[in-house]
């Protein structure tokens, strides 16, 4: 992209999910063999219709500190997969008990709940097998590529995603402060996103400044993903999300809007984007996609 030039994000965002998809084919291939039930239920949320934030973040990330989006694939695709099986796990009735997902039934609706389940692990584990394939091993070495592992684990577990469902879990239907909604939104949505481009920016072989900086304009980006989220979920359309709206308030969530209002939520949510995009102030014309998808954050409806 040359100085001065308009960015198209649409455009970017279809070629990199164009690309992503045909990754995750080739790694999850149809199968007729004993295990096809599990198959078919990893591929039914799979290719369910998402839109791909957390691998086109990771080579969006290499990408703005000069390296080849193409060339993380592997480990982009891998987020796609720790993200559905997440979903998966957070659709079944022992969480959060929901009929739809992406405007198409759950997965335990349709596969039930230990293929779901299953399903879930089968997608998780996956990840790490790609994580480790030969293709990225080619290409990366192997001291860089154990970090973005790590970074990625660290992101995915207790410490993070599955930590912040956890409290998530426990806070539904109690009153709860802003301390408590950020470290659940932090950890539940905001470590995965924070660690796709932050990944994707090690990957890629980038110093130790500009990591940190792509790391906390990863952070920033994730809670008001989060926010984001909240909104939509009281002013969003159920047909255009895929979801039902009003989910939250029903289930008793501890959402941003619920503890601090609609008008003070938006206010945090630009705060936060503004400060994503001054983090790549020293970022040239590659980083703009990634100031482009922080914008986008907002406008989205679904």
């Amino acid at each position: 992209m040359s100085p001065g030039a308009v960015f198209d994000l649409k455009a970017y965002l279809n070629e990199k999910r164009l690309l992503v998809d045909a990754g995750l084919e080739a790694c999850l291939p149809e199968s007729n063999g004993l295990t096809s039930d599990l198959i078919r239920a990893m591929r039914y949320s799979l290719f369910a219709g998402g839109k791909r934030l957390r691998p086109i973040l990771c080579m969006a990330g290499a990408e703005a500190v000069g390296g080849n989006g193409t060339d993380v694939l592997p480990v982009a695709c891998a987020l796609e997969l720790i993200h559905t099986y997440s979903l998966i796990h957070d659709d079944l009735p022992v969480m959060d008990d929901d009929d739809l997902r992406r405007g198409k039934p759950t997965n335990h609706k349709v596969f039930g709940d230990p293929i779901a389940l299953l399903a879930g692990d089968g997608l998780l584990t996956e990840a790490f097998s790609l994580m480790t394939s030969p293709e990225i091993m080619e290409r990366v070495p192997p001291r860089t590529l154990v970090q973005a592992i790590r970074l990625i684990a660290r992101a995915a577990g207790h410490q993070g995603m599955v930590g912040g469902q956890a409290v998530d879990i426990q806070w539904e239907g109690k009153s709860a402060d802003q301390k408590v909604v950020r470290f659940m939104h932090t950890h539940k949505t905001g470590a995965m996103i924070a660690a796709s481009v932050a990944s994707g920016a090690i990957l890629a072989g980038a110093g130790e400044a500009r990591r940190r900086s792509i790391l906390s304009y990863g952070e920033k980006i994730g809670l008001a993903f989060q926010i984001s989220d909240d909104i939509l979920d009281i002013e969003g359309d159920s047909e255009t999300m895929g979801k039902q709206a009003g989910a939250d308030e029903k289930k008793g969530k501890m959402t941003y809007p619920a503890v601090l209002g609609l008008d003070e939520s938006r206010r945090i949510e630009e705060e936060l984007v503004q400060g994503a995009i001054e983090e790549l102030r020293a970022f040239d014309v590659r980083a703009e996609p990634l100031r482009s998808i922080a914008q986008y954050i907002i406008k989205r409806k679904k």
